[in-house]
């Protein structure tokens, strides 16, 4: 069963990648009680989330294959014993290079020299003496929080441009591509650190009981009141109403949010982030190119093929018992 509309772009690559012997349901558009019936006769549920009453259904199911990096929206203790889960990735490239967008963007004040001049009002360093210069990246510094594949292609691409890269993440001896020169990498200990240190913050961990809440009012306030935030792993990782409140009081220059609080039909948020003229806001969209897709359609069909053969499965984020 394909259930996630991106992917459903991709569906006849699915059926050509993996033959004739699969019978693909196309599910993306299907009310939840469809789902929830055929369930019970799936043996491959692809998808992003899976309710916990769809996840105790599949008494076939042998394989929960996640479209992305993040397994947050399944309900692994929900699942029976024999059922792996899997991941995919492929997102860091086009991630790194919304994140470079969005840090530009809020450098160079385009949010608000964009609405103005969409409102008749020519403004610039040329007309107007109060008007504060925008700044170059080259030397400032940015500190990444969690070091895996979003993490490592955001440090390439800013060190590229010339900013200094530092990380912290969860075991800082893992080794790191040969390209990359950051100036350190420590555990998460090392976070107040990295918070006074740098003038970019990125969040890319995953979320969990121990990174919910991660960045709050301390954390933001040891940052310094010319950084920015960077959000691109969860919303909850972030306090919303500690980063609402940082934003209007200056605490902290800007944030760009690409993942939120809450989502469809609900608003992002609770709190008018919408009106602040220092936040680049996107819909959860940063990593969604088509290359990032494409590589995941290949990642997905080829564990269907070795799960049908018998041959081990790749990114296994959980291993069935059967």
């Amino acid at each position: 069963m394909l259930n996630h509309r991106i992917l459903g772009r991709f569906a006849e690559r699915l059926r050509t990648l993996t033959g004739e012997q699969h019978e693909w349901l196309d599910a993306w558009d299907w009310p939840a009680h469809r789902v929830t019936a055929a369930m019970g006769e799936t043996d491959v549920y692809v998808g992003s989330r899976l309710t916990e009453e769809d996840a105790r259904r599949g008494a076939r199911l042998r394989l929960v294959h996640v479209v992305g990096a993040g397994h947050d929206g399944i309900p692994l203790a929900a699942l029976g014993p024999d059922v792996s889960v899997a991941n995919t990735h492929h997102h860091g490239g086009s991630i790194a290079e919304h994140v470079l967008m969005c840090v530009m963007m809020l450098s160079r004040n385009v949010l608000t020299a964009d609405a103005e001049l969409r409102a008749g009002r020519w403004r610039s360093v040329a007309v107007d003496s109060a008007l504060p210069f925008g700044g170059t990246l080259r030397g400032r510094r940015v500190g990444v929080i969690g070091f895996g594949e979003t993490g490592t292609a955001i440090g390439r691409l800013c060190q590229a441009v010339g900013l200094g890269v530092r990380a912290v993440r969860r075991d800082p001896t893992a080794p790191l591509p040969a390209d990359l020169r950051p100036d350190w990498v420590g555990g998460t200990d090392r976070l107040p650190e990295l918070l006074a240190e740098s003038d970019v913050v990125v969040v890319t961990v995953p979320l969990s009981a121990a990174t919910r809440g991660l960045i709050g009012r301390a954390e933001l306030a040891a940052m310094g009141r010319g950084a920015l935030l960077v959000n691109v792993a969860r919303g909850p990782v972030v306090q919303e109403e500690a980063l609402y409140e940082a934003l209007t009081a200056g605490t902290i220059a800007g944030a760009a949010l690409d993942v939120w609080w809450a989502a469809p039909p609900d608003a992002p948020s609770r709190l008018p982030f919408h009106t602040l003229r220092n936040v680049v806001m996107t819909p959860h969209n940063s990593g969604h190119t088509e290359e990032t897709f494409a590589a995941r359609a290949e990642d997905i069909a080829a564990n269907i093929n070795s799960l049908a053969a018998g041959r081990p499965l790749a990114n296994v984020v959980r291993a069935g018992h059967g």
